[in-house]
């Protein structure tokens, strides 16, 4: 099986990841993202041409596509609707970049269309940003249907809970009828179980960052030694924000640097530490051999916007599961 994949707000690749995480070949027709660094970690971890990369979906048409594409998804940033007048369709979301997602899949046609976005899409504006978004996916020609997933319910010890919309072309309707929301999988893991185990010293705090993380006031900013990771977003580890360590095992190396601090927290005496990057990629199910090309700030950023590749694997086997791209595994 070949499956012909486009994606737009591609973010790192976590559709493409997700197909190698299946074991299916794949060949990238066009993908993009506005972010250059995102295009860079693209680049540098899938084959894909300068020609079909596009750094801005408003300039893009996907015509030269249209019955050639078998998989598209995207999950374009939720914006408001609220200013704009009474009309339906695409003609109200005109503007947004909603707009350009649906007006990709009306050009390029492909068979199936997977769209991503935060749960909080579906009561946006009181409910009527969801319901202009699900006018316009009526309108396109496919059936489609929406599943509200977890990735820790999916092997990612994260509470990262996301909207999928699964749309079949109209004339794939049997198929469609055959579509099963994917299986939630039983798992012990922990964040534990995706640390490494040799940090640089870099990524331990100072005494001010330590006594921030360890104040029961920054719960709401902080998660310390937490078993599931609270949802990874763009600035995390910025400032000493969001999922953090407290390491009461002190190599001499990080014991012999005066610039991390050694202090108590719950009568122990350790250091704490932010998350690496690579800690942070494998929270969001991608494995050690995808390459980490671009400097701390924009490697967190990337992970935090990223969909969760373990829970876009199980979307993509559900629907490969239907016979829509042919052969089944």
């Amino acid at each position: 099986m070949k499956i012909n994949i486009g994606t737009s707000f591609s973010g790192i690749g976590a559709p493409e990841q997700a197909l190698k995480k299946l074991g299916v070949k794949e060949k990238i027709l066009f993908a993009g993202d506005i972010d250059p660094y995102c295009k860079e970690a693209f680049f540098s971890n899938y084959q894909i041409k300068e020609a079909n990369w596009h750094s801005d979906i408003r300039q893009f048409s996907a015509k030269k596509y249209a019955g050639k594409l078998d998989l598209f998804v995207g999950g374009s940033p939720c914006q408001s609707f609220s200013i704009m007048g009474k009309r339906k369709g695409l003609d109200e979301a005109r503007g947004t970049l909603f707009y350009e997602y649906a007006r990709v899949v009306s050009e390029a046609n492909p068979k199936v269309f997977v769209f991503e976005n935060v749960t909080g899409i579906l009561n946006h504006d009181g409910g009527r940003t969801w319901k202009i978004i699900s006018e316009i996916f009526n309108s396109l020609g496919y059936y489609w249907t929406l599943w509200n997933l977890n990735a820790k319910d999916f092997g990612v010890p994260q509470n990262r809970r996301r909207v999928f919309v699964v749309g079949f072309r109209k004339d794939f309707e049997d198929l469609f009828k055959k579509l099963k929301e994917p299986e939630k999988i039983d798992s012990d893991l922990t964040v534990e179980s995706f640390l490494e185990k040799n940090v640089p010293n870099k990524y331990y705090l100072p005494e001010k960052g330590f006594l921030r993380v360890i104040n029961p006031a920054q719960s709401k900013h902080v998660a310390l030694n937490g078993k599931i990771a609270r949802c990874q977003v763009a600035c995390q580890q910025y400032n000493w924000f969001g999922d953090m360590r407290f390491e009461t095992k002190i190599p001499k190396r990080i014991e012999c640097d005066s610039r991390i601090y050694k202090g108590i927290y719950k009568g122990l005496r350790g250091v704490a530490r932010t998350l690496t990057p690579r800690e942070c990629l494998r929270l969001m199910g991608f494995p050690d051999k995808f390459k980490i090309v671009v400097n701390d700030t924009q490697a967190y950023r990337q992970a935090g916007n990223s969909m969760a590749v373990n829970v876009v694997s199980k979307v993509i086997e559900s629907i490969i599961n239907t016979g829509i791209f042919g052969e089944t595994k």
